[in-house]
């Protein structure tokens, strides 16, 4: 899989040749430009690219991303690539996300994006804000080939609550001060608490759409090129894309203002909860949306013309966020304490997990003053995950 062979480099010129056109069909295998991006178990990404004195002539690309989709195990990876393929067939062709090239067994030809992704605090700059929001309600307002019920959600918090069951059960192994993290994160029942969180929030009634699910500042792309401020931003990276409550997906936005990732020592974030956008900077950003969706529907073309009517949806929505806000914090706080026994990559998933518990707790106690964190369950020592566990998770 080098750049360096001369097989790898022939089989990419091969692809090259049959999906693209123009100067792609005259040019020499030794001519072109081939860079591996990156590698791995999941996906191998090569950059290929015509020479200098190759100029593209007829509209082709002068230069594309390769991929190679890497091991695919079982038949539900397979179905999840196949979702996958589709998924990012139907964004190119909305202008979503990079275009696509060509499709082949083992992997497709993609847009080759020269760009960088967003730092953290580009999120509240007033006209970023504007078009990622507008972004977003595109993405709401795709009619996908997929599964409509909004599972996914649960679905995976169960999953991880039960590998927090199954991986986490000798916080003694770890070092005092990750024990202490640890002990801090399960001291509540996370059992009892999202089997309250998902009664709470499906009685908010957020609508259902397909949704990114993680559209912080490292899944959006500022472009060196772009022609327009509308294609200067390109959202990546649809992972966790499903159907879901679309107030997840602006809550988690919103969450994100608060969160950098750039920090280059222990715990590689830095958290500074004073970034969470003002009640101004949300209304920037819902009206955006809002206004987009409008457009985009197709029974409705245009936001309504009375004030009161358009600021009563603005204030629904705004609600809507405020609920699952929470949704947001206890998501990723599941998912940093499921990585922090699976994953290599240096990050402080306990640190993590931490603050975005603390940040569920804290919201909670602001959204409902009145209501109660769910007790502790202290027949699992270490862990307070419950003898329930098995009951509460299938009900």
């Amino acid at each position: 899989m080098s750049s360096e062979s001369g097989e790898m480099r022939e089989r990419a010129f091969r692809l090259c040749r049959d999906y693209l056109h123009g100067a792609w069909k005259v040019v020499a295998p030794h001519e072109i430009v081939l860079k591996r991006i990156s590698g791995g178990l999941s996906n191998w990404l090569y950059l290929c690219k015509l020479p200098s004195n190759r100029p593209a002539r007829n509209g082709e690309p002068s230069q594309v991303l390769l991929r190679f989709y890497g091991q695919i195990h079982g038949e539900k990876a397979l179905e999840g690539l196949i979702t996958e393929s589709v998924i990012f067939t139907l964004l190119s062709e909305r202008r979503l996300g990079p275009k696509l090239h060509g499709v082949f067994p083992g992997g497709r030809l993609e847009e080759f994006i020269p760009a960088r992704p967003l730092h953290t605090e580009e999120l509240k700059d007033p006209k970023i804000s504007v078009i990622v929001a507008e972004k977003m309600a595109q993405i709401h307002s795709m009619n996908v080939p997929v599964s409509k019920e909004p599972r996914w959600l649960w679905d995976t918090m169960n999953r991880w609550m039960q590998s927090i069951q199954d991986e986490i059960k000798d916080e003694q192994n770890t070092d005092p001060h990750s024990s202490q993290l640890l002990r801090n994160i399960l001291a509540h029942n996370l059992v009892a608490e999202l089997k309250w969180l998902r009664k709470f929030l499906l009685k908010v009634g957020s609508p259902v759409v397909f949704c990114h699910n993680d559209l912080q500042e490292g899944n959006i792309l500022l472009r060196d090129d772009a022609s327009s401020p509308s294609d200067s931003l390109v959202p990546i990276d649809f992972e966790y894309c499903a159907y879901n409550y679309r107030a997840f997906d602006l809550a988690n936005h919103f969450c994100e203002w608060v969160y950098d990732y750039s920090n280059k020592q222990s715990p590689n974030f830095f958290e500074t909860r004073t970034n969470y956008p003002s009640t101004e900077q949300q209304l920037n950003f819902v009206r955006a949306y809002l206004a987009t969706l409008h457009a985009e529907s197709s029974t409705c073309r245009t936001a309504p013309s009375d004030l009161s009517v358009r600021a009563n949806e603005e204030q629904a929505v705004l609600k809507e966020v405020h609920a699952f806000t929470l949704a947001s914090h206890f998501f990723w706080g599941l998912w940093s304490l499921v990585n922090s026994k699976v994953s290599q990559i240096p990050f402080g998933y306990l640190e993590y997990s931490n603050a975005r518990f603390d940040a569920y707790f804290l919201h909670k106690s602001k959204l409902l003053p009145d209501a109660k964190g769910c007790h502790q369950a202290v027949d699992v020592p270490g862990t307070h995950l419950g003898k329930r566990k098995a009951e509460e998770m299938a009900d």
